[in-house]
């Protein structure tokens, strides 16, 4: 399976390719300008140098082709980017993981974009194709250091069956990364205003948390 990351030059997009691609899936980098995704794949390939990861680059458009897309960009250029590949993303699964958050002082807050998340936005956006809301819980520096595991639960919202069940198998490649089933697409709001109270407990606490649930029994 081939995954498009558009916006993978930021820190969340460039950590998934390198987790992805550590995991096996081939993984295309996409940035409006072509030349900085071909500076972060050659960053990262050099990096994890002993991996031997298989991550490209292309533009936006071109990571577009691939069979699966991540929309990574800050969220409020996240439905503006997807409408501008519409056409190549029409039919596929896309992943949403941006938070709509504003640090005002010293806390964190969440803002409410015009479709109530920004995966709705995305999803608004480019009808045509099938969104899922996920990853937003995930640290971006740990996901980023594949060497080391990131231990997270991975909340996923879609209102398609296929996207989420796609999204599970995606993420269940990840070690220590448990994908749950968080229902419809409505849920996306309340999952990414969360990641406030998540970053606001990293800068009082100086850590980095993770989502994690107790209680279920997947087996």
């Amino acid at each position: 399976m081939r995954i498009g990351i558009l916006g993978a030059t930021g820190p969340a997009g460039s950590g998934l390719a390198a987790r992805l691609a550590s995991v096996g899936f081939d993984v295309c980098v996409g940035s409006r300008s072509k030349y900085r995704a071909m500076e972060v794949a050659d960053e990262l390939c050099a990096r994890w140098s002993d991996l031997n990861l298989s991550i490209e680059a292309a533009d936006n458009t071109g990571a577009a082709d691939a069979d699966v897309v991540v929309i990574a960009t800050p969220w409020d250029a996240a439905a503006a980017t997807a409408s501008s590949v519409a056409r190549q993303l029409e039919g596929k699964v896309v992943i949403s993981m941006a938070n709509a958050l504003a640090r005002v002082g010293h806390e964190f807050q969440p803002l409410v974009p015009p479709r109530g998340s920004v995966a709705a936005s995305v999803q608004a956006a480019v009808p045509r194709s099938k969104v899922a809301a996920a990853l937003h819980h995930v640290p971006a520096k740990e996901l980023g250091h594949v060497g080391e595991p990131v231990v997270s639960d991975v909340l996923i919202c879609s209102d398609h069956p296929e996207a989420t069940a796609l999204t599970i198998d995606i993420i269940d490649r990840i070690p220590d990364l448990r994908p749950l089933d968080a229902g419809q697409l409505s849920n996306a709001a309340p999952i990414e205003a969360f990641a406030a109270v998540l970053l606001q407990l990293n800068v009082r606490y100086k850590t980095r948390v993770a989502v994690q649930f107790t209680g279920l029994d997947l087996d």
